[in-house]
């Protein structure tokens, strides 16, 4: 985006790109459809040290914008669940349109490119301000090169999912250039487990159910998904933005519900009955099945009606407000987004240059800018992207 932006301004731009290909992360994001944007993008869906850091670029290339670049191209899209964009066929044919939006401007694109080393030059009557030597690894050999540039941009992207091309190189260059880092995680990643949780959730692999959950004064109702190694699904990905080590997390298995005022009409109304069979009615089977061995495994065969109002009260308020206490995340390696980069202080929210460096340009997913779940974070990389490439 930045780059075909830029030279759409007849900018000289070249593209280094470490992988074998470009846009792996596109192709892979929304199982293989790409949630590429929301209806609704607002400053609230963003994280950052300085909320008020991403609203320019945002405001400068909108989801309208880039709604009208996929509708030009003719890509069929739907809106899913929460106002989200997908495509209707395949994610590659966002990286098509922008891999074709990149040859009109005439772009070139190098893979398999690392950059080694990055110096500044004196700014002289030359405008060049940045020398670069890099490295192309060919399967048969390798070449070495070096270029100067009038400006540098850092897309690099940041730690999550390494295998995608993701690095901490854009933060190497930050530190070079003096430009500080902010506390960087995992974010939109899966929870683990290492209590008999674990062991619970592995029974339950598989099983998805909706659930409203909360973490440090957020809270979303999204599906959440057990898996053989604990928590994930979209309520988990959400929450996990507002998760620090040795948080416990609160989910609401029956959020349409006062699960202690409906258990206590189920009594008088349905009293012959298991409290696992009316519960049936709500949560799936499995689920029922594990919580009953938590929370009354001594009343397997008892009838609803011979529960006192106590013990449904206090069966309530654990089906509206179940306590359980992550042992940490998945990591990087299945993090959707890393949290935290480079301090936004430091750069321009109306350029993305760097204060301290004229031609410098961060954009993405190496600042300290992280969107929810729903096309945000592909947003901002549209948006950064978009903004540093009018001025690059």
């Amino acid at each position: 985006m930045c780059a075909l932006t830029a030279a759409q301004r007849n900018r000289r731009v070249l593209v280094l790109e470490k992988s074998n290909k470009v846009g792996k992360k596109i192709l892979m994001s929304g199982g293989g459809r790409c949630n590429f944007t929301n209806y609704y993008v607002e400053p609230e869906n963003f994280i950052s040290a300085n909320p008020h850091f991403c609203k320019s670029a945002l405001k400068r290339f909108t989801q309208w914008d880039f709604i009208a670049m996929v509708e030009r191209h003719g890509i069929a899209y739907e809106e899913r669940k929460h106002s989200q964009l997908f495509c209707i066929n395949s994610a590659k044919e966002i990286l098509d349109m922008l891999l074709e939006e990149c040859k009109l401007a005439k772009v070139e694109i190098r893979t398999h490119c690392e950059i080694s080393s990055v110096e500044q030059l004196a700014d002289d009557a030359s405008q060049s301000k940045f020398r670069l030597s890099a490295v192309q690894t060919n399967p048969d050999r390798k070449k070495y090169f070096d270029l100067t540039s009038e400006s540098l941009v850092m897309a690099t992207g940041a730690l999550s999912i390494p295998t995608l091309g993701g690095s901490g190189a854009g933060y190497d260059i930050a530190r070079q250039f003096s430009l500080p880092l902010t506390e960087r995680r995992a974010g939109l990643v899966p929870f683990m487990f290492s209590d008999a949780t674990k062991t619970m959730c592995e029974r339950m692999s598989g099983l998805a159910t909706e659930v409203e959950i909360d973490c440090n004064g957020q809270s979303f109702v999204e599906n959440v998904l057990f898996t053989h190694r604990g928590l994930s699904g979209p309520a988990i990905l959400q929450i996990s933005n507002y998760w620090h080590q040795g948080d416990a997390i609160c989910i609401n298995l029956l959020p349409e519900l006062d699960a202690t005022t409906w258990l206590i009409e189920q009594k008088s109304t349905q009293g012959k009955s298991l409290l696992k069979t009316v519960l049936h009615q709500r949560l799936a089977k499995a689920l029922v099945g594990e919580l009953q061995a938590l929370w009354w495994p001594e009343h397997d065969n008892t009838p609803l009606a011979e529960f006192n109002d106590k013990s449904l009260i206090a069966i309530g308020d654990k089906l509206n407000a179940w306590m359980l206490k992550p042992s940490a995340t998945e990591g990087y390696r299945t993090a959707e987004v890393t949290l935290g980069g480079v301090d936004t202080k430091h750069i321009s929210s109306k350029t993305m240059q760097a204060k301290n460096q004229s031609g410098l340009y961060f954009v993405g997913e190496v600042l300290d800018v992280t969107g929810h779940l729903g096309g945000f974070n592909f947003q901002w990389a549209w948006s950064s992207g978009h903004t540093a490439g009018c001025f690059a």
